[in-house]
């Protein structure tokens, strides 16, 4: 067995990221040194002994003989037993059984206090909100002025009474209505301050980040976030108005004078069971509701309803002009407006939509107090549920869905149809990635709040950036994972994570550090010019350390000063995820010991040309299989620049020719000194995922555009015009393997949907897939602010884009069964392992184990009769078809890619 896959107790020490928080009041156990990370659980009271001190509920588990695990035995332990202790446990004399046991008591006080901080920021985080904004208002009454507030704040208070009254004066009349549900449908279903609070910070929240230029947002997006929103609360909430069954009697009405003591009774009761560590019972109740979702149609009725009474109650008023004659002008904070669509290609009738715009006061100030808007949800304070089903895992109490179907209930029928045993590799692998703990950087964090304090553009940061402060002072937290339906995986958390912008993977880090190594050291390196990039990331390894090496003083002044040295990190193409790299290899080159200090740090290994990389793989072409580095060689391939070559020789053929009798010798001519890597790019990437002439054609006039050689419309419309057609030549003369098996899939896909069928397959790890492709039918509803126009999944499938989608389809399952097969086998090696798509990430001192785990398990997948599989699924599946011949491929021996150093890198 390889030593790379399977470490030993020797030399895989494991350091715990910090001391236990403050506000736990438990003594700090200076950073005890851990083994293995423990086999994953379930945060729910079944996983947990009722006795802790009774140690025959130590469970003995051995695992499958695989590659990764051979003959290993796990312990299943409980959460709160370290591996210290088990350690200690198996192997130490008795002398020490007391300190042991104190020590996995507080380990389990520990996580029953994070767990029920999680409950609690699950089912009350909209309640606590308002108790706030109440709290406000009494100090503003008490005082007979308004409080110090941030200018964001000062404007949420001003709106929060009226907006509250106008929702009760709806809600009291809508009681007294017989058609009560006709436009505003389940408003009296939560406290008039609740609706005004939820509203208010979602209306917010998708204004400060929608990336339109005036801050407006589609009515019918805002409406329907609400909708679900509120929809959400309810849910969570239910379970707290419920009667127990055995009393025999029915849940107390809205509005009824004895609701809040009913309420408060549930609510003291639910808190009973869960300080008795009886969650589950609690989980139960939840469950037990059988809460039907209320569709589209009431979720936009009663967002649209709420919008509207916010319109006609938030207002704002400019600074008064002491010399002016006239009364101070108050104007509303929010407008309803019709805007004009912008056209698609082709389009010719031209489409209005409502917006909702809010006035320029609201802006003003806002980018430096808009911090102060709450995130009612963050990262999970204890790790996920198992995944166990559709609807079971994730959240202990929030919906969680394992899959974003976006509506498609075919594919939702899929999903619940699979037996469970067939998905265990798929639950087993988003379980992985959920229990992988993170913690904020403080360092950095405190550059962006430096940042920002001086005027730095925040535009589209507000929210991850609030919930970084918010957890900044946590130990660690976790991601739940779901998948999108093609079994890629994505943080159900949608503000900070790992997932999004450089900021964001920035200001995190592994909650768990170890220490660097020797390998480690010389990772962090190649990781810290990686970052750098502008074409250092092309270079061989030695070459990339050599730059750091050159630069090592710009790199310690960036660490050193930040802000007010240099400023060297921020030429970095990911400036701060460069900088903390640059602290953490100072760090390093300051300690007397480098290889033994401690990294935090999450090290990616990149896919080179990713999604070619699995077709040269499908296709076994020995030319393609080169040139995205699945062969070794000095330094890697650039695909790009390969291609970029080819489109320049072509061109500076066709300048040679006579312009008379050709018109593409004057473009060529034109651009031909404009030819670098850079303008093919993005069509050479998009390639793999069915960029048509059109989009290539789009992404090229965009490059064209940015060099600003051509300032002519015309001549530069015809110039991109004839670069894409010249690059998706070079593209297939280049990849004639990969275009041929990306045709025979399109193939495959367009005979299918001719049938009014989807086209529906499994990944290698057993996840079904349906492409969610129908007509759509168009659905109109009267709501009291405008018609809204919604769609509607239909019966008929879209051939033309079932064909389309399908190649990259298929490719993005590969890809997701390939990161997801890796997470598993790096978790029982003992890694720690996050993934984004073709990017793996782990400690600096673990990446030679990853890099060996991830190529081990590329041609694990690949050795399968990947397309013959596929071919015989359609055929059993559609019998009465006939699809045309698997491609021919060549003889590339894929055993090759466990040799080559820029496969990943």
């Amino acid at each position: 067995m390889s030593t790379s896959e399977t470490p030993s107790f020797s030399h895989n020490t494991q350091f715990s990221s910090s001391n236990f928080p403050q506000t736990l009041k438990l003594p700090s156990l200076h950073n005890p040194p851990l083994l293995l990370p423990p086999p994953i659980s379930d945060a729910t009271d079944h996983n947990y002994p009722g006795n802790a001190d009774n140690l025959s509920n130590l469970q003995v588990i051995p695992t499958n003989l695989t590659s990764e695990s051979g003959g290993r035995v796990f312990i299943r332990d409980p959460p709160w037993i370290s591996a210290l202790f088990m350690k200690n446990l198996l192997f130490r004399s008795k002398k020490t059984s007391g300190v042991k046991l104190e020590f996995q008591e507080m380990e389990r006080r520990k996580y029953y206090l994070l767990r029920r901080r999680q409950v609690k920021a699950e089912t009350e985080a909209w309640q606590n909100m308002v108790e706030e904004y109440r709290e406000l208002e009494r100090e503003m009454c008490e005082r007979k002025l308004a409080p110090n507030l941030p200018y964001f704040k000062k404007l949420m208070l001003g709106w929060f009474q009226p907006f509250r009254e106008a929702i009760e004066k709806e809600q009291n009349l809508r009681r007294s209505l017989k058609n009560k549900a006709a436009f505003a449908p389940f408003i009296d279903a939560l406290p008039a301050d609740k609706i005004a609070i939820i509203v208010m910070h979602k209306i917010m929240s998708l204004l400060m980040v929608g990336g339109s230029e005036d801050r407006s947002v589609r009515v019918v997006e805002a409406a329907v976030q609400i909708g679900v929103a509120i929809e959400q609360e309810i849910r969570i909430q239910n379970f707290f108005k419920k009667e127990k069954n055995d009393k025999g009697r029915e849940v107390v009405a809205e509005g009824e004078e004895d609701q809040s003591k009913e309420v408060a009774n549930l609510r003291q009761r639910v808190k009973c069971l869960i300080k008795r560590n009886r969650v589950n019972e609690v989980q139960k109740l939840l469950r037990s509701e059988e809460f039907q979702s209320w569709g589209r149609d009431t979720q936009a009725k009663l967002g649209c309803c709420l919008i509207e009474l916010l319109t006609q109650s938030a207002y704002v008023q400019p600074p008064i002009d002491q010399t002016a004659d006239c009364p101070p002008e108050v104007r509303p904070a929010f407008r309803h407006v019709f805007k004009i669509a912008a056209r698609e290609p082709g389009q010719t009738i031209m489409k209005k939509y409502g917006a909702i715009e809010c006035d320029p006061l609201v802006l003003h100030g806002l980018d430096k107090t808009v911090r102060h808007m709450i995130i009612p949800y963050v990262p999970m304070l204890v790790p996920p549920r198992r995944w166990k089903g559709y609807d079971k895992g994730g959240y202990l109490f929030l919906p969680s869905y394992l899959m974003r179907t976006h509506g498609s209930r075919k594919q939702q029928d899929a999903v619940r149809a699979v037996p469970p045993k067939q998905m265990q590799k798929v639950y087993e692998a988003l379980d992985t990635l959920g229990t992988t703990k993170w913690r904020v950087n403080k360092r950095i964090l405190s550059v962006v709040e430096s940042l920002w304090a001086a005027g730095g553009n925040v535009a589209g940061l507000v929210n991850r950036e609030n919930v970084a402060r918010k957890m900044k002072d946590e130990e660690g937290f976790y991601y739940p994972h779901n998948l999108d339906f093609r079994g890629r995986a994505y943080p159900m958390h949608p503000h900070l994570n790992h997932l999004s912008s450089d900021l964001c993977r920035g200001i995190l880090e592994f909650a768990e550090g170890r220490p660097l190594g020797k390998s480690g050291l010389r990772w962090l390196k190649i990781h810290l010019a990686n970052l750098y990039g502008g074409g250092v990331e092309k270079l061989s390894y030695d070459d990339r350390i050599s730059f750091v090496e050159n630069n090592i003083a710009d790199i310690l002044d960036s660490a050193d000063n930040s802000l007010n040295g240099n400023r060297w990190w921020l030429k970095a193409e990911d400036p701060f995820q460069c900088l903390a790299a640059c602290i953490n290899l100072s760090e390093a080159l300051k300690s007397s010991s480098p290889h033994t200090v401690i990294s935090h740090l999450p090290i990616h290994q990149d896919g080179s040309c990713n999604g070619l990389q699995h077709y040269a793989a499908l296709g076994r072409d020995s030319f393609e299989a080169a040139a995205v580095n699945l062969v070794a060689g000095d330094k890697p391939s650039d695909v790009y620049s390969e291609i970029a070559e080819r489109v320049h020789k072509i061109m500076k053929r066709d300048s040679e020719k006579d312009p008379e009798t050709d018109p593409n010798a004057l473009l060529a001519k034109l651009l031909i000194s404009q030819v670098d890597r850079k303008l093919v790019k993005q069509t050479v990437m998009t390639s793999v995922y069915g960029v048509t002439y059109v989009g290539a054609r789009e992404q090229i006039k965009r490059r064209l555009e940015e060099k600003g050689v051509i300032s002519d419309d015309k001549m530069l419309f015809n110039a991109a015009c004839y670069a894409a057609r010249v690059t998706m030549a070079a593209l297939e003369e280049l990849f004639q393997a990969a275009r041929a098996i990306m045709g025979w899939l399109g193939d495959c896909a367009k005979i299918i949907a001719q049938e009014n069928q989807p086209v529906c397959w499994t990944t290698p790890l057993g996840l079904p897939v349906v492409q969610p492709y129908f007509k759509t039918q168009r659905h109109v509803i009267k709501t009291s602010l405008q018609v809204l126009a919604l769609q509607r999944e239909g019966d008929s499938v879209e051939v033309r884009k079932q064909r389309t989608a399908f190649p990259p389809n298929f490719v993005h399952s590969l890809d997701g069964s390939h990161m997801m097969m890796t997470a598993i086998a790096c978790r029982s090696a003992g890694l720690r392992f996050a993934g984004v798509h073709d990017s793996f990430w782990t400690h600096a001192c673990d990446v030679d184990r990853m890099n060996h785990i991830l190529r081990r398990k590329f041609v694990e997948l690949y050795s399968t009769p990947v397309l013959e599989n596929l071919l015989k699924s359609f055929q059993t599946s559609h019998p009465t078809l006939t699809f045309p011949p698997l491609p021919e491929r060549g003889d590339f021996d894929l055993e090759k890619v466990l040799e080559s150093p820029y496969f990943f890198n």
